[in-house]
């Protein structure tokens, strides 16, 4: 009896069947057979494209002359700034209206006018800028030694740009140096008060040696500042002693030179006098 061979075409095809299936699942949980997935990003996408559409309505809707500007208030009585100036940082800086203006660049503008320290703008509802100016009070002028350059020296020892014709007195010194002339200045000026003298002139060299200059066109060269002998100790002895030493000697005096630990040295306006036998002009006055 002859054996039938025994073909395996139900277990083969059983497999695909397998696959077939688990491919179809896969297929149901991906994301169209998914609707509250799709609601939802629909929604955002709508939400989104709502968003964008009305900040661009919102954007041209304030880019419309429909809030033009058309005062600036100045809330302060400038001393140093004038009119012209003031319209013209206004018409260089002021674009926009209202809403749209840019009160970091208007600050900014104002705050490159010579005389100006510090600008604060804002809106003032429904038409205008409010603009409050705080401007440079100048106590000295300045000579930068490396350059030459003239500037101004403000309250704050800040140095700036501007012209002026005050009477102010001279500061000579090396760039960045102007906060401590100032201090220096006031230092030196009360010191010199009992001998009635104004002090015009302060310079600093850039070996950090002092020279001062006084209204009678006296100068006193009081060099560096010395452990043993410091500037301020140096000053006092002179004014403690010049107006003996001056009616002794009546001699006109261009420089005095302190310099030195316990004294100083006298040079006279004219030389010619070291010729007379009465005018000790060489002499060093000590306390």
């Amino acid at each position: 009896m002859a054996e039938l061979p025994v073909r395996p075409a139900a277990i083969r095809s059983a497999r695909p069947a397998a696959a077939v299936g688990r491919a179809r699942a896969g297929a149901e949980r991906g994301l169209w057979h998914r609707p509250a997935l799709l609601n939802l990003i629909s929604d955002l996408l709508t939400l989104a494209a709502a968003v964008a559409l009305g900040w661009a309505l919102v954007l041209w809707f304030l880019s419309r002359p429909l809030f033009p500007l058309r005062e600036l208030v100045v809330l302060t009585n400038p001393a140093q700034v004038t009119e012209e100036q003031l319209d013209y940082a206004a018409r260089l800086a002021v674009r926009g209206n209202f809403f749209t203006v840019d009160l970091e660049a208007v600050k900014t503008t104002f705050e490159k006018l010579p005389w100006v320290r510090k600008a604060e703008v804002r809106r003032r509802w429904p038409d205008a800028i409010e603009l409050r100016l705080e401007e440079h009070d100048a106590v000295a002028y300045w000579t930068v030694s490396e350059s030459g350059d003239a500037r101004l020296v403000n309250r704050q020892g800040e140095v700036f740009v501007a012209a002026s014709n005050a009477d102010m007195p001279q500061f000579d010194g090396p760039q960045g140096s102007s906060g401590w002339l100032l201090a220096r200045y006031a230092e030196f000026s009360s010191q010199l008060q009992p001998l009635g003298v104004r002090l015009v002139g302060l310079a600093l060299s850039a070996r950090e040696a002092w020279q001062l200059q006084l209204d009678n066109g006296m100068t006193i060269v009081l060099g560096r500042e010395q452990e043993k002998s410091p500037l301020v100790g140096r000053l006092q002895r002179f004014v403690a002693v010049w107006p003996r030493v001056q009616s002794e000697i009546d001699i006109e005096i261009k420089v005095a030179d302190l310099r030195y630990p316990g004294g100083f040295a006298l040079t006279p306006t004219d030389a010619s006098v070291l010729q007379q036998p009465v005018a000790p002009a060489g002499r060093k006055g000590k306390q």
